[in-house]
Protein backbone atom coordinates (compact mmCIF):
# COMPACT_ATOMS: atom_id res chain seq x y z
CA UNK A 1 0.00 0.00 0.00
CA UNK A 2 1.35 3.77 -1.06
CA UNK A 3 0.26 6.78 0.79
CA UNK A 4 -2.38 8.33 -1.85
CA UNK A 5 -2.98 5.04 -3.70
CA UNK A 6 -7.06 4.31 -4.08
CA UNK A 7 -6.51 1.56 -1.69
CA UNK A 8 -4.75 4.46 1.34
CA UNK A 9 -7.38 6.47 0.49
CA UNK A 10 -9.94 4.16 1.08
CA UNK A 11 -8.40 2.77 4.35
CA UNK A 12 -9.19 6.22 5.59
CA UNK A 13 -12.84 6.87 4.48
CA UNK A 14 -14.37 3.45 5.14
CA UNK A 15 -12.09 3.48 8.70
CA UNK A 16 -14.28 6.68 9.03
CA UNK A 17 -17.40 5.68 8.52
CA UNK A 18 -16.68 3.10 11.07
CA UNK A 19 -16.20 5.64 13.25
CA UNK A 20 -19.39 7.26 12.17
CA UNK A 21 -18.07 9.99 10.25
CA UNK A 22 -18.56 10.29 6.88
CA UNK A 23 -15.56 12.20 4.37
CA UNK A 24 -15.24 12.64 0.82
CA UNK A 25 -12.58 12.15 -1.80
CA UNK A 26 -11.63 15.69 -1.72
CA UNK A 27 -10.77 15.43 2.23
CA UNK A 28 -9.05 12.17 1.34
CA UNK A 29 -6.91 13.52 -0.87
CA UNK A 30 -5.73 16.32 1.28
CA UNK A 31 -5.02 14.02 3.72
CA UNK A 32 -2.35 12.46 1.00
CA UNK A 33 -0.56 15.68 0.86
CA UNK A 34 -0.60 15.96 4.15
CA UNK A 35 1.01 12.48 4.82
CA UNK A 36 3.23 13.31 1.94
CA UNK A 37 4.56 16.27 3.11
CA UNK A 38 5.04 14.57 6.63
CA UNK A 39 6.96 11.87 5.31
CA UNK A 40 9.01 13.98 3.41
CA UNK A 41 9.69 16.34 6.33
CA UNK A 42 10.36 13.34 8.26
CA UNK A 43 13.68 12.75 6.65
CA UNK A 44 14.89 16.07 8.41
CA UNK A 45 12.98 16.67 11.50
CA UNK A 46 11.73 14.37 13.96
CA UNK A 47 8.04 15.01 13.09
CA UNK A 48 6.74 10.99 13.79
CA UNK A 49 8.06 7.77 14.85
CA UNK A 50 5.02 6.12 12.34
CA UNK A 51 6.21 5.34 8.80
CA UNK A 52 4.37 2.37 7.25
CA UNK A 53 1.80 3.85 4.48
CA UNK A 54 -1.34 2.03 6.80
CA UNK A 55 -0.13 3.46 10.08
CA UNK A 56 0.01 6.71 8.94
CA UNK A 57 -3.70 6.26 7.67
CA UNK A 58 -5.15 5.04 10.81
CA UNK A 59 -2.73 6.29 13.59
CA UNK A 60 -2.18 9.66 12.35
CA UNK A 61 -5.57 10.36 10.37
CA UNK A 62 -8.42 8.34 11.82
CA UNK A 63 -7.26 9.02 14.97
CA UNK A 64 -7.09 12.74 14.72
CA UNK A 65 -11.07 12.00 13.40
CA UNK A 66 -12.16 10.74 16.30
CA UNK A 67 -12.97 13.04 18.34
CA UNK A 68 -15.07 14.86 15.62
CA UNK A 69 -18.46 14.51 17.26
CA UNK A 70 -17.30 16.81 19.91
CA UNK A 71 -15.96 19.78 17.97
CA UNK A 72 -19.27 21.68 16.64
CA UNK A 73 -18.99 24.02 13.51
CA UNK A 74 -17.95 27.27 13.25
CA UNK A 75 -15.74 26.22 16.74
CA UNK A 76 -12.92 28.36 18.07
CA UNK A 77 -9.91 25.13 17.93
CA UNK A 78 -6.99 25.39 19.89
CA UNK A 79 -4.30 22.52 19.22
CA UNK A 80 -1.59 22.34 21.54
CA UNK A 81 1.56 20.41 20.54
CA UNK A 82 0.50 20.02 16.98
CA UNK A 83 3.65 18.59 15.99
CA UNK A 84 3.03 17.07 12.76
CA UNK A 85 -0.47 18.47 12.34
CA UNK A 86 -2.60 16.06 14.10
CA UNK A 87 -5.09 16.21 15.03
CA UNK A 88 -5.96 20.02 14.19
CA UNK A 89 -5.23 19.64 10.31
CA UNK A 90 -7.55 16.87 9.73
CA UNK A 91 -10.48 18.44 11.76
CA UNK A 92 -9.98 21.17 9.87
CA UNK A 93 -9.87 19.61 6.60
CA UNK A 94 -12.93 17.34 7.88
CA UNK A 95 -14.95 20.52 9.23
CA UNK A 96 -13.77 23.57 7.15
CA UNK A 97 -15.98 26.02 9.33
CA UNK A 98 -13.45 25.77 12.00
CA UNK A 99 -11.39 28.58 12.83
CA UNK A 100 -8.06 27.08 14.38
CA UNK A 101 -4.91 27.39 16.04
CA UNK A 102 -2.12 25.41 15.98
CA UNK A 103 0.61 25.42 18.31
CA UNK A 104 3.85 23.38 18.88
CA UNK A 105 7.19 24.89 20.79
CA UNK A 106 9.55 23.16 18.36
CA UNK A 107 11.02 25.60 15.66
CA UNK A 108 11.13 23.35 13.00
CA UNK A 109 7.80 21.59 13.36
CA UNK A 110 6.23 24.89 13.79
CA UNK A 111 7.93 25.65 10.26
CA UNK A 112 6.39 22.50 8.61
CA UNK A 113 2.79 22.86 9.70
CA UNK A 114 3.07 26.51 8.29
CA UNK A 115 4.55 24.80 5.03
CA UNK A 116 1.78 22.48 5.31
CA UNK A 117 -1.18 24.83 5.83
CA UNK A 118 0.44 27.11 2.20
CA UNK A 119 0.66 23.52 0.72
CA UNK A 120 -3.15 22.68 1.51
CA UNK A 121 -4.29 25.85 1.30
CA UNK A 122 -6.34 26.35 4.08
CA UNK A 123 -8.37 29.41 5.19
CA UNK A 124 -8.56 30.37 8.46
CA UNK A 125 -6.09 28.61 10.46
CA UNK A 126 -2.46 29.42 11.69
CA UNK A 127 -0.04 27.97 12.99
CA UNK A 128 2.83 29.65 15.80
CA UNK A 129 6.36 28.28 17.36
CA UNK A 130 5.08 28.84 21.01
CA UNK A 131 4.24 27.04 24.31
CA UNK A 132 0.87 27.03 26.13
CA UNK A 133 2.41 28.31 28.80
CA UNK A 134 3.34 31.64 27.26
CA UNK A 135 0.31 31.93 25.24
CA UNK A 136 -1.23 32.53 28.88
CA UNK A 137 0.65 35.30 29.38
CA UNK A 138 -1.12 36.98 26.31
CA UNK A 139 -4.54 38.40 27.60
CA UNK A 140 -5.81 38.04 23.95
CA UNK A 141 -5.76 34.25 24.25
CA UNK A 142 -7.69 34.48 27.63
CA UNK A 143 -10.70 32.66 27.61
CA UNK A 144 -11.13 32.38 23.51
CA UNK A 145 -11.36 29.09 22.61
CA UNK A 146 -14.18 27.10 22.54
CA UNK A 147 -12.41 23.87 22.22
CA UNK A 148 -8.62 23.31 23.40
CA UNK A 149 -7.42 19.69 22.07
CA UNK A 150 -4.59 17.51 22.03
CA UNK A 151 -2.63 14.17 21.41
CA UNK A 152 0.86 15.47 22.53
CA UNK A 153 -0.04 14.70 26.07
CA UNK A 154 2.50 13.97 29.23
CA UNK A 155 0.06 14.72 32.41
CA UNK A 156 -4.01 15.14 31.67
CA UNK A 157 -3.99 17.49 34.54
CA UNK A 158 -0.75 19.43 33.39
CA UNK A 159 -2.75 20.07 29.86
CA UNK A 160 -6.09 20.84 31.50
CA UNK A 161 -4.77 23.38 33.77
CA UNK A 162 -2.95 24.79 31.24
CA UNK A 163 -6.50 24.94 28.47
CA UNK A 164 -8.93 25.71 31.48
CA UNK A 165 -7.76 29.57 31.28
CA UNK A 166 -7.78 29.34 27.32
CA UNK A 167 -11.41 27.90 27.26
CA UNK A 168 -14.98 30.05 26.48
CA UNK A 169 -17.62 29.78 28.37
CA UNK A 170 -19.36 26.95 27.79
CA UNK A 171 -16.14 25.49 25.99
CA UNK A 172 -14.54 21.76 25.88
CA UNK A 173 -11.23 21.03 26.89
CA UNK A 174 -10.33 17.15 24.73
CA UNK A 175 -7.75 14.78 25.61
CA UNK A 176 -6.65 12.25 23.53
CA UNK A 177 -4.94 9.25 25.23
CA UNK A 178 -4.55 5.76 24.75
CA UNK A 179 -6.41 3.81 27.38
CA UNK A 180 -7.32 6.19 30.77
CA UNK A 181 -5.63 5.79 34.12
CA UNK A 182 -7.98 5.82 36.98
CA UNK A 183 -5.29 7.18 39.20
CA UNK A 184 -5.21 10.09 36.70
CA UNK A 185 -8.93 10.75 36.29
CA UNK A 186 -8.91 10.70 40.13
CA UNK A 187 -6.37 13.07 40.27
CA UNK A 188 -7.91 15.38 38.02
CA UNK A 189 -11.06 15.06 38.93
CA UNK A 190 -9.84 16.44 42.76
CA UNK A 191 -7.87 19.46 40.83
CA UNK A 192 -11.10 20.73 38.95
CA UNK A 193 -13.37 23.55 40.76
CA UNK A 194 -16.57 21.58 41.93
CA UNK A 195 -19.97 21.63 39.80
CA UNK A 196 -17.44 23.71 37.04
CA UNK A 197 -16.80 21.11 34.76
CA UNK A 198 -18.29 17.87 33.69
CA UNK A 199 -15.92 15.05 32.56
CA UNK A 200 -17.40 12.07 29.75
CA UNK A 201 -14.95 9.29 29.04
CA UNK A 202 -15.24 7.81 25.38
CA UNK A 203 -13.19 4.21 24.85
CA UNK A 204 -13.61 3.53 20.91
CA UNK A 205 -10.70 1.11 18.70
CA UNK A 206 -9.33 2.25 15.95
CA UNK A 207 -10.06 0.77 12.46
CA UNK A 208 -8.16 -1.93 10.90
CA UNK A 209 -5.66 -2.65 13.69
CA UNK A 210 -8.37 -2.37 16.99
CA UNK A 211 -6.00 -0.41 18.85
CA UNK A 212 -7.71 0.97 22.25
CA UNK A 213 -8.25 4.56 22.41
CA UNK A 214 -9.54 6.80 24.66
CA UNK A 215 -10.75 10.53 24.70
CA UNK A 216 -11.35 12.58 27.94
CA UNK A 217 -13.96 15.13 27.48
CA UNK A 218 -14.08 17.89 30.06
CA UNK A 219 -16.84 20.61 29.40
CA UNK A 220 -17.31 24.13 31.13
CA UNK A 221 -20.76 24.55 32.60
CA UNK A 222 -20.25 28.34 32.11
Amino acid sequence: MEIGSREWQSLIIDGARELGIEIDESAAASFSTHAFELVKWRRKINLTSITLPRDIAVKHFLDSLAPAQFVPENARLLDIGSGGGFPGIPLKILKPSLSVLLIDGVRKKASFLKHLLRTLKLERIEAHQVRAENLLEDPAFSNLFDVVISRALSSLALFVKLAMPLLAAHGTIIAMKGEVDQIELDKLRSNLPKNRYHIEIKNYKLPSIHARRSIVIIRRNG
